[in-house]
């Protein structure tokens, strides 16, 4: 039975088709693109209603809209399933092979892909009535003149906050002056680059294996990447090489460990020596689960690390909310370099943060995702080593994906595109590391019910085994 992903945007519920269009669409869409395959058995619509939190009536009218239109055949005790001639839209043949298409490509679509990834939260949960009383209590409150241009830097409200917010949960070291609001983590890089190689081109050092997502992004801002070895300490410092490091510091992406403490005194003895910056990506260290993150390298080094962050993880990708936290001189610069760029983010969605921050809210929000990603990690591991204890999960208890070493001889495109077809969220680590490894995948959980782990895994299991599944 196949595990459905599909997204719905419940503020179009009174629009054209309401909920049941949406879950309609979505799985017309998976079923033209050739995720979902002839014969498919679709969950009944009893299942499916509790897992999108809408009434079984919503999902009965999506099914039944496409029996009408032939996508799907039900019939009484055997389900309801993908109509067995249904033709998938012919995928469009990449130029480049299949071993360096990037990772996290979608393999039926002929452009980028920009959705769902295995470090993506469940935005399921995303807080949407704390969120509006928020963004209601900026309407009624802010002065009218608070809706002009601004400061490029950020709303003078979310600075303090995420200052405070930052020194008390991060031991960050960081005022408020010294924190620019910017797009999320990848302009925040971007503008970091961009100041910092304005005198020569940057060689930065970066970690291997490391985000293959992020790669382009940091080469057309001007980097040039030097490749450095990740073992079970994080990176190797004494490999390092370049003018600037970016790291993973609190759970490095993809392997999952973190950077040791005499790593990160080397790394801040490499700094120091040579006058470079540390580049800090600080994705998703709120979601430690064995204990109290680490504190983030800037809190030792104010004036040699840039720290980024965001709340991509923690709230919706789509917000675009994020923080560089940098020296006085280099925070300035990414300041002006911001105001170059675009003026600066959504004034109103900046109040509204700093509010959900005030009033506790986002602290509530992550002490039951942080519960909630905790349970959903330990059915997944569980029903690996179970079903796959071949499989090797590596990293430590935190974050929203896991790294999995692969058995001898297995493939980690064939890995990753079984999984997926299991219902799994499911990355190769592709081909940037410099030095041979086990294969490997990185796999999401945070939209991983629980109560599907066993399911999705044993699927995997049954695929790569060459078996055919219903």
């Amino acid at each position: 039975m196949a595990d459905l992903h599909i997204q719905i945007n419940r503020d179009k519920g009174g629009s054209k088709g309401g909920l049941a269009g949406q879950i309609a669409a979505e799985l017309r869409e998976s079923i033209r693109g050739g995720r979902l395959t002839p014969g498919t058995r679709l969950p009944a619509t009893r299942d499916l209603a509790a897992d999108l939190q809408v009434s079984r009536g919503v999902v009965v009218e999506a099914y039944e809209q496409l029996v009408a239109e032939g996508f799907l055949v039900s019939k009484v005790g055997v389900g309801t399933r993908v109509t067995p001639k249904a033709a998938a839209r012919p995928a469009s043949r990449p130029k480049t092979s299949a071993r360096h298409r990037p990772a996290g490509s979608d393999a039926s679509a002929s452009g980028p892909y920009y959705g769902h990834r295995p470090t993506s939260p469940d935005l399921g949960h995303f807080p949407r009535e704390r969120w509006l009383a928020s963004v209601r209590h900026v309407l009624a409150t802010v002065p009218s003149e608070a809706l002009d241009y601004g400061d490029p830097g950020g709303v003078p409200e979310l600075r303090e906050e995420l200052a405070g917010y930052l020194r008390r949960v991060r031991a960050a070291d960081v005022r408020p002056e010294h924190l620019v609001i910017v797009g999320g983590v990848a302009q925040g890089l971007s503008l970091v680059l961009h100041v910092l190689g304005r005198r020569r081109p940057l060689r930065l050092a970066v970690e291997d294996p490391t985000s293959n997502r992020q790669v382009p992004l940091l080469r057309r801002a001007g980097a040039r990447l030097v490749p450095v070895p990740v073992d079970e300490e994080g990176l190797d410092v004494g490999r390092l090489g370049g003018d600037a490091a970016l790291v993973t510091p609190a759970h490095q992406y993809p392997t999952g460990v973190v950077l040791s403490p005499p790593r990160r005194a080397a790394l801040m003895e490499w700094a120091y020596a040579g006058d470079r910056a540390i580049l800090e990506d600080d994705y998703d260290a709120e979601f430690r689960f064995d204990r109290d993150p680490v504190g983030c390298l800037q809190g030792l080094a104010p004036d040699r690390v840039i720290l980024s962050g965001s709340v991509s993880k923690s709230l919706a990708p789509g917000l675009r909310l994020g923080w560089v936290a940098a020296p006085p001189d280099l925070a300035e610069a990414v300041r002006r370099a911001r105001g170059e760029l675009d003026l600066g983010s959504p004034v109103i969605d900046q109040y509204a943060l700093a509010h959900f921050l005030r009033t506790g809210g986002y602290d509530k929000h992550l002490r039951r995702m942080r519960r909630e990603y905790r349970r959903r990690r330990d059915a997944l591991v569980g029903a690996l080593a179970e079903e796959l204890p071949d499989v090797r999960v590596k990293g430590i208890e935190a974050g929203l994906h896991v790294y999995l070493e692969l058995p001898d001889g297995w493939d980690e495109l064939r890995a990753a595109h079984a999984a997926k077809l299991a219902g799994l969220s499911v990355e190769p680590v592709g081909p940037m590391r410099g030095a041979p490894g086990p294969p490997a995948v990185v796999a999401g959980f945070a939209r991983l019910p629980a109560h599907k782990a066993f399911e999705a895994v044993r699927g995997l299991k049954v695929r790569m085994s060459g078996q055919n599944v219903d």
